[in-house]
């Protein structure tokens, strides 16, 4: 059913969405669509590219990579981080771009306002921008609170990366930080995604896993115009390390599949959902959300 706030429709993603919840898988010997990431690697393989790389293989996609950090953490924590030289980042996204080419991208961890900086300035050199769907997935801390973007870097993130951005993809702390709103309501996520649409993104998606304020994890996408409602259960379990991430690849994965965005978002979120029933014990902290679910269908 359609609703209307102001000159905005609200419209269920039931309404809008494909079942499928796998994409399609080439045969052997075939190429597989391509999707990069640009994010940090995790030494406890729980997030970051780790957790892109193994989301892009079980659904039949080739990650490429450019990592912008280098973390130490485990499933407690992060210890610290290295930021990868900014030349190195640009010459990864440079070399498989201009060779191996892809569909689709999504950005993670990018540490600082020079990374941002030059991954955007990257993509406009490479004439990725506005031709290949990018998804950010803007991340400012790890989920037990360390963080991972120096709090300068905000400013970066909302006039050099967002305006490139097909989608982004923040959660509720990330929201906060980005536009100032604490979303605690329907209302205030409404406000949050228009306050994140007019820095220059087409859609914004306001996830809303953290909100704890009813029994489902609803999230909300927005293009200017429409409202999106995503639903489902919430999965209540400690092992959630690196949901974010999968999230925004299996997003990013659809894209580059032809996906719309309203689509590609409702697949990423059955997948994640998939994910977190299937997510497992690792180490003395919080596990991993899994993917290899997909291995036993």
């Amino acid at each position: 059913m359609n609703q209307r706030f102001g000159r905005e429709n609200v419209r269920s993603a039931k309404e809008i969405t494909p079942n499928s919840q796998f994409l399609p898988v080439p045969p052997p010997g075939a190429t597989p669509v391509r999707v990069m990431t640009i994010a940090g690697s995790d030494s406890g393989g729980g997030a970051g590219i780790q957790a892109d790389m193994r989301t892009f293989a079980l659904l039949g996609v080739h990650g490429l990579v450019a990592v912008t950090a280098v973390t130490v953490q485990n499933s407690v924590g992060v210890k610290g981080f290295h930021e990868v030289p900014l030349d190195v980042i640009a010459g990864q996204i440079e070399a498989v771009t201009s060779d191996i080419g892809a569909q689709a991208a999504k950005t993670g961890m990018l540490a600082s306002s020079q990374i941002i900086d030059t991954v955007a300035d990257v993509w406009r050199s490479q004439g990725l921008a506005g031709n290949v769907p990018l998804v950010v997935d803007p991340v400012c801390a790890s989920m037990h609170g360390d963080p991972l973007l120096h709090p300068s870097a905000l400013d970066s993130l909302r006039r050099q990366l967002f305006p490139l951005a097909t989608l982004v993809t923040p959660n509720l702390d990330e929201v906060r930080l980005l536009t100032g709103i604490e979303v605690i309501d329907a209302a205030t996520q409404r406000d949050a995604a228009r306050a994140l649409h007019a820095l220059g993104p087409q859609w914004a998606l306001v996830k809303g896993g953290h909100l704890r304020t009813s029994s489902q994890s609803p999230d909300l996408l927005f293009d200017g115009a429409d409202f999106v409602e995503f639903d489902a259960t919430r999965i209540d379990t400690g092992h959630d390390h690196g949901a974010g991430d999968t999230l925004a690849a299996a997003t990013a994965s659809a894209l580059a599949h032809g996906y719309s965005v309203p689509d590609a978002v409702a697949f990423g979120k059955r997948w994640v959902t998939e994910c977190l029933s299937a997510a497992y014990p690792l180490g003395q902290g919080h596990g991993p959300v899994s993917p290899l679910f997909r291995l036993s269908r």
